[in-house]
C-alpha cells in the first residue's frame, strides 16, 4: 500500500491547519485559471481562502477533538472526523453537528463532506460486493483507510461524469470519454480517461476516489470502475472553476471580497489515461453494485448538506446586524423576518440530523442514514437557502449591490463623503456597516453564493433526484391501508405483522433509537 502514495505528498501526519497548508506545497499540479497554468495554488489570492476553509477542518479538530476527530480504528490515533467510518448513530450525529459548526466558522464550503460520504457508502457496498462475487475489495478500502489515516490526509471524491447527451447510456456515447472509463489494462492495474465536472475541493485534497456518476447496465462494465488516485498522479489536469466576484480575491484590499479568508473551490479534473494500481481498485465491472453505491453515497451526502445550517447561522447574524446597523431592529417586521430566517434555516438542520439520529446497520457494520430524511433534508436545502438570502438582501437594502468600492472608502477627497452619507446608526462606523453589507452581497450574490445557493440546489443531485427517491420509499399502499382502517373499510391486522411489510423507513420510525 506505502508504494502506491505520491511521493510528492509529505509522509509526516498532518494534525494542525499550517501542517496542512505546508502539506500542499510543491506538489506540481497541472491547474490551469484564466488561460494560465498556476505555479503554485497555495499562493495563488484566488485560490487561497479555499485552502483556508479546509485548513479549518484541522484547527477545530485540535480545539474540540471530541467534535472533529476521532480515534482510529486502523491506528489507535486520532484523526479527523471526515475519515472516520461510522460505527453507530453517535458518529453519525457528530458528523452533523461538526458540520454546523464549521460551517459558522467559514461561513463557505469546507470541501470535505464529499470524501467523508464517498468512503463511508464504499465501506459498506465493497463488503457485499466480496461477499456476492468473491472479491477483495473490502480489505483493499480498508487498506486505503489506514494508509489515510496514517498521515490524516483529505481524501476527495469525483463522481459527477461530464455526462455528454444526457439521453444514453454511457457506453452509447459517440465520444467514451463522455463517461471516466477504463482506457487500457496491465497486470498491474487499470488506466482511465474522461473528466468529472464542478469537483469540489479537488485540487484542495491528496486523494481521489473516483466512482461512477449513475446505475450501469451491464454493457456499461468499462465505466464500472471505482478507484482511489493521488492528486498529483501523472495525466490530471485540473481546470478551475470561476465563481461570482472572485477576482475580488485579487484586488488590494480586503472589504470588498465580503469573506476574505474563507471560500468554496470546484473544478474540471480531465483524466489522460491516469494509471489505477490493483490494490487501490474497489470496483472493476460489477455494473450490479453502481445503482447500490450511488444510492449510499447519495444517502449520506444529501444529509450532509446540514452544513448549510451553518452557514445561514452567519447569514442570519449579518442580517440582524445590518438591521440594527440601520437603525431598524426594534421593528416588529424586522423581528419576524429574522423568526422566519431561523425557522427556515432550523427545519434544515433538524432533518439533517434526524436522518443520521434514525441511521441503522449495514451489513458491513457501517452505519447509514435514513434515506428518506436524507432525502427530506436535501429537498429542502434545494430552496430554503434561497428564502433565507431573500430576506437577508430585503433587510439589507440596496446598497448590497450599489455599494461604492474600498477604493472610494479610502480615497483622500472621495472618502469623507463616502463615510458621511453611507452612515447609519451612530452606534457604528461606516467601515463596519460596509463590511456587513459585503458579507451578505458575498454570501447571496458574490463568491460564497456558489456554496449556499447553487451547489444547494444541484450537488448531491437536483431537486428531482430527491423526490425521486422520496417518491419510491413513500410507502402509498401502507397508508392507504390506515385509511381504509379507520374508515372502517378494512379490518386492522396484526400490527406486528404490519410493522413487517414496512420497509427500512417505517419500521425504522417504529424502532429504539439505535437499535440496528
Amino acid at each position: 500500500m506505502n508504494a502506491a502514495v505520491s511521493e510528492d505528498v509529505s509522509p509526516e501526519k498532518i494534525t494542525t491547519g499550517e501542517d496542512y497548508i505546508d502539506s500542499l506545497r510543491g506538489r506540481g499540479l497541472k491547474v490551469w485559471l484564466f488561460g494560465e497554468e498556476v505555479d503554485e495554488p497555495v499562493d495563488h489570492p484566488m485560490i487561497r481562502p479555499s485552502i483556508n476553509a479546509v485548513a479549518k477542518t484541522y484547527d477545530l479538530a485540535v480545539s474540540n477533538p471530541e467534535l472533529a476527530s476521532v480515534v482510529s480504528p486502523f491506528t489507535g490515533e486520532r484523526v479527523s472526523r471526515f475519515l472516520h467510518v461510522c460505527t453507530d448513530v453517535n458518529d453519525l450525529v457528530l458528523q452533523n453537528k461538526m458540520q454546523r459548526r464549521l460551517g459558522q466558522l467559514t461561513g463557505t464550503c469546507f470541501q470535505r463532506c464529499v470524501g467523508m460520504d464517498a468512503f463511508n457508502s464504499l465501506y459498506s457496498v465493497t463488503w457485499e460486493m466480496d461477499e456476492a462475487h468473491g472479491t477483495s475489495y473490502h480489505q483493499r478500502m480498508k487498506e486505503f483507510l489506514t494508509e489515510m489515516h496514517r498521515h490524516n490526509y483529505v481524501v476527495g471524491g469525483a463522481m459527477t461524469d461530464v455526462k455528454g447527451d444526457r439521453g444514453k447510456a454511457p457506453h452509447e456515447q459517440s465520444d467514451p470519454d463522455m463517461f471516466v472509463h477504463i482506457s487500457k489494462r496491465t497486470d498491474e492495474g487499470v488506466y482511465i480517461r474522461g473528466a468529472k465536472a464542478h469537483q469540489t475541493g479537488c485540487i484542495n485534497s491528496h486523494w481521489l476516489i473516483v466512482m461512477p456518476t449513475l446505475r450501469l447496465g451491464s454493457k456499461d462494465k468499462d465505466f464500472a470502475i471505482i478507484g482511489a488516485i493521488p492528486v498529483d498522479a501523472e495525466g490530471i489536469t485540473y481546470i478551475y472553476g470561476r465563481q461570482s466576484c472572485d477576482s475580488r480575491s485579487m484586488e488590494e484590499g480586503d472589504l470588498d471580497v465580503g469573506n476574505a479568508d474563507y471560500s468554496g473551490q470546484e473544478a474540471m479534473v480531465i483524466f489522460d489515461d491516469v494509471f489505477i494500481p490493483n490494490e487501490l481498485i474497489f470496483m472493476d465491472g460489477e455494473t450490479d453494485y453502481a445503482a447500490m453505491l450511488v444510492q449510499r453515497f447519495t444517502t449520506y451526502h444529501r444529509r450532509s448538506y446540514v452544513c448549510k445550517s451553518g452557514v445561514g447561522d452567519v447569514l442570519i447574524g449579518a442580517a440582524a446586524q445590518v438591521a440594527e446597523m440601520n437603525g431598524v431592529d426594534r421593528a416588529s417586521h424586522v423581528k419576524d423576518k429574522l423568526v422566519e430566517m431561523t425557522h427556515l434555516n432550523e427545519t434544515i438542520y433538524g432533518t439533517g440530523i434526524a436522518a443520521s439520529y434514525q441511521g441503522h446497520a449495514t451489513k458491513s457494520g457501517a452505519w447509514i442514514c435514513d434515506d428518506m430524511l436524507a432525502n427530506v433534508c436535501k429537498h429542502h436545502v434545494t430552496k430554503m437557502p434561497y428564502e433565507i438570502g431573500r430576506i437577508a438582501q430585503d433587510l439589507a437594502g440596496g446598497l448590497v449591490v450599489t455599494m461604492p468600492s474600498e477604493q472610494e472608502l479610502n480615497h483622500p477627497e472621495i472618502g469623507k463623503l463616502i463615510r458621511k452619507y453611507l452612515k447609519g446608526s451612530d452606534s457604528f462606523t461606516t467601515e463596519e456597516r460596509m463590511r456587513i453589507l459585503r458579507l451578505i452581497e458575498n454570501m447571496t450574490l458574490g463568491r460564497n453564493a456558489v456554496g449556499y445557493l447553487t451547489e444547494s440546489m444541484h450537488g448531491a443531485g437536483s431537486p428531482q433526484a430527491q423526490r425521486i427517491e422520496i417518491g419510491r420509499t413513500m410507502q402509498l399502499e401502507y397508508k392507504k391501508r390506515l385509511a381504509r382502517v379507520l374508515a372502517g373499510l378494512e379490518v386492522e391486522g396484526d400490527p406486528d405483522a404490519l410493522v413487517e411489510e414496512l420497509g427500512s423507513y417505517f419500521s425504522r420510525v417504529f424502532s429504539l433509537p439505535g437499535d440496528a
